[in-house]
């Protein structure tokens, strides 16, 4: 390795992502124009794909396992695997309202400064293309099909309404619901039917009254996404979502069951047949390497931009689920003064307003820069060679 007393990597990186960052911009711009929800990413993850190609000795892998819109691009050879994580799908309906045409924008500016140093740095500088973190858990599956293997840290960054070195998720899993009845005509025959809807209405009752009795942090919605077609109709079929959250795994398991307990008594008091389907992988509680989000915080206030620990736990997100395996941060960086909170239509223009621009810079050079950091003869880097051996 080359010494940071004969050359000053952070200067170079920075000078790199500053020659770059008007193609790095348009991408952003470029996704968020064309938004698309999660496993269908397919222009996104070609688009990066395509800037990844311009960078010289870069590694290039589009559609890894089971996953046709995930990605990997490594760069250097080093014994220090550093991975950086891009997100890139949008909500339905409201496009990037998560901004992540802002995450994956400045993973690929990180990943392009890093890239001419990885060899002098003796790392493996590793971007990996995550899709469906609003909906699939892209990483969860990732992760197990040994996509993440091999790394000694992790990191993104995530766009909000704070400046955070660390992010408090929920633990979180997701249901589609179905109430199975009968139909008959509601005036003429009424008792020959069993209706769904009354089995959705007792089980959002249970639901509204056990909230009294959960325990601290722990959280219950939902929606109806159908209940009947007409009103002298019986409905045969009720259908809805339901999300349960807690502080952590063990807690999730716990509202879990008082969730199936109260769609078991809707069934049950109106006859009805209940059918369960968790919708995606279970999302778990994050571990923030302290260490790590310090070199983060450091080098986030060199850029411009001083961080805060984390002021309130909210959301959830699968890079929680990285971090059970590998150290792992997620900084929050702030859209600005008046930010809309995140998921409305409002935070969707600001992910591409001159203020998204300027988190992607700051996001971008901060994890350069503590990648950096991270790659230095120290206790540290000693520390996480030793995590993953």
């Amino acid at each position: 390795m080359t010494t940071g007393i004969s050359r000053d990597f952070k200067k170079e990186a920075e000078s790199t992502l500053k020659d770059q960052f008007k193609k790095i911009i348009a991408f952003s711009h470029k996704l968020h124009q064309h938004p698309e929800t999660g496993f269908q990413e397919h222009q996104a993850v070609r688009w990066l794909a395509d800037e990844l190609k311009t960078i010289p000795g870069v590694r290039i892998e589009v559609g890894l396992g089971k996953l046709p819109t995930a990605l990997k691009a490594e760069a250097g050879t080093g014994e220090l695997v550093l991975s950086i994580c891009a997100e890139y799908d949008a909500l339905p309906g409201i496009g990037h309202a998560c901004g992540h045409n802002i995450i994956a924008s400045a993973a690929l500016g990180a990943f392009t400064a890093l890239a001419p140093l990885a060899d002098l740095l003796d790392i493996k500088v590793r971007l990996l293309g995550t899709p469906a973190e609003e909906n699939g858990g892209g990483k969860v599956l990732m992760l197990e099909q040994g996509d993440f293997d091999g790394t000694h840290a992790a990191m993104m960054i995530h766009p909000g309404d704070v400046d955070e070195f660390e992010m408090l998720p929920y633990a979180c899993s997701g249901y589609r619901v179905a109430f199975h009845g009968r139909s008959a005509h509601a005036s003429a025959h009424p008792w020959d039917g069993v209706n769904a809807l009354d089995a959705m209405t007792v089980a959002l009752t249970a639901i509204g009254l056990s909230r009294q009795q959960l325990e601290p942090g722990q959280q219950i919605h939902g929606c109806i996404d159908s209940a009947g077609t007409a009103p002298n109709v019986i409905p045969e079929l009720a259908t809805g979502q339901w999300m349960v959250r807690a502080h952590d795994v063990d807690s999730l398991a716990r509202v879990n069951a008082v969730l199936h307990r109260c769609l078991e008594a809707g069934a049950l008091a109106a006859g009805a047949r209940l059918e369960i389907e968790q919708d995606g992988p279970t999302y778990a509680d994050f571990r923030t390497n302290k260490e790590m989000a310090n070199v983060f915080a450091r080098n986030s206030s060199a850029v411009g931009r001083p961080m805060a620990p984390a002021s309130r736990r909210g959301g959830s997100t699968d890079m929680a689920n990285v971090s059970h395996y590998f150290p792992t941060i997620h900084p929050m960086i702030s859209l600005g003064a008046g930010c809309p909170p995140i998921h409305n239509i409002e935070f969707a223009a600001a992910a591409a307003s001159a203020a998204g621009d300027k988190a992607i810079w700051d996001g971008a050079l901060a994890m350069a820069w503590s990648c950096i950091d991270l790659a230095m003869p120290s206790d540290t880097r000693d520390r996480l060679l030793a995590q993953n051996k």
